[in-house]
């Protein structure tokens, strides 16, 4: 059994928030998941903001080969810092300042969200126009200069935040295009190749065990449908983040649960209206533990309750709504009270 940071049903944010204002973003999370906090990220600040900047900010400070900057099609590796770069890292360390105001003398999970190795190759192009993702020798570069990038941003983390339990989510929403062959090349006439399972896996398990090394505990986050479930479980992720509202392969999600690895399930929907009930919340973890007989307390206490992804989209409204909803969701599945807010 994994030991994980976080021993009942606990409820937090998966990452992006709306809004530009770091320190309303830490005051709100604070006080909204005061038992489980996460690192915010908001977006619509602009370029170097989004998970991509921000990543590639943390590449640079490893390496100034890793800089980045804009480009009409996203970001592209540079060889030296310039101002794309630095705006990535000064938007970064204005929220880690921000955090650290809301987190004196917190010692809780505390979780932080960067962008995995094969989504940066399949997102960031090279001098030559084409995504990273077409250079085998890149990929692992940047997973390289990744892993190294991780341990500094432990490190600063668990300076800033001494006594929290430092929780690391890599976020691989392109993985599953990866896997498939689906990428567009830069002509568009075309697609880059696909990567194989036993490619692909050895680079997300050194970035898991990278994580690990530094003292913090690993996962990975994945929301496209149909996740490769065991390819993510066998990489050494202590846990998984799902779209608990897209489809999953039952067969594959129920060996990991049963196998002790943490769930962190989007059962919230990131943008909405109206009050969700605390039973339909939590009802996604609760039908489907039943039907894989993992309803013991157990594996429910493995289980976060998340929003799905792409809040940075939603209203301040539904945000307030999103967390509470979280909350109560992970309340019922503690046992600690029965869910009866009525929806409106």
């Amino acid at each position: 059994m994994r030991v994980l940071p976080w021993s009942a049903s606990r409820g937090t944010g998966v990452g992006s928030l709306p809004g530009t204002d770091s320190r309303e973003s830490a005051r709100l999370i604070a006080g909204e998941c005061s038992d489980f906090i996460h690192l915010h990220e908001l977006p619509a600040r602009g370029p170097g903001a989004d998970m991509i900047g921000r990543t590639g900010g943390m590449l640079s400070a490893v390496s100034q080969e890793f800089s980045i900057e804009t480009t009409p099609r996203g970001w592209r590796f540079v060889p030296n810092a310039g101002k794309d770069t630095r705006r990535a890292q000064s938007f970064l360390n204005e929220d880690l300042d921000a955090l650290e105001d809301v987190t004196q003398g917190y010692e809780g999970p505390l979780k932080l969200q960067v962008a995995g190795p094969w989504t940066l190759a399949a997102v960031i192009e090279l001098a030559s126009g084409e995504r990273a993702l077409k250079d085998p020798s890149a990929c692992r570069d940047v997973a390289s200069a990744l892993q190294e990038a991780l341990r500094n941003q432990i490190d600063q983390v668990r300076r800033r935040v001494p006594k929290a339990s430092i929780v690391v989510q890599v976020d691989e929403p392109a993985l599953t295009q990866v896997l498939e062959g689906s990428i567009g090349t830069a002509s568009g006439l075309s697609a880059y190749n696909a990567i194989d399972e036993q490619v692909a896996s050895p680079i997300l398990a050194g970035v898991m065990h990278a994580i690990a090394d530094a003292g913090a505990t690993a996962g990975i986050h994945c929301c496209a449908a149909q996740p490769p479930i065991d390819l993510l479980a066998g990489t050494g992720a202590a846990f998984l983040a799902l779209d608990f509202l897209r489809a999953l392969d039952q067969d594959q999600l129920g060996a990991a649960w049963e196998s002790g690895i943490g769930l962190l399930a989007g059962t919230v929907p990131s943008v909405g209206q109206g009050v969700l009930s605390d039973t339909r919340a939590s009802a996604p973890v609760r039908e489907l533990a039943s039907r894989l007989g993992l309803g013991d307390a157990q594996y429910l206490a493995q289980v976060v309750i998340t929003p799905t992804c792409g809040m940075a989209g939603a209203s301040p409204q539904w945000v307030r709504t999103a967390y509470e909803s979280v909350r109560a969701a992970a309340r019922v599945l503690r046992g600690d009270e029965e869910g009866d807010r009525d929806e409106r």
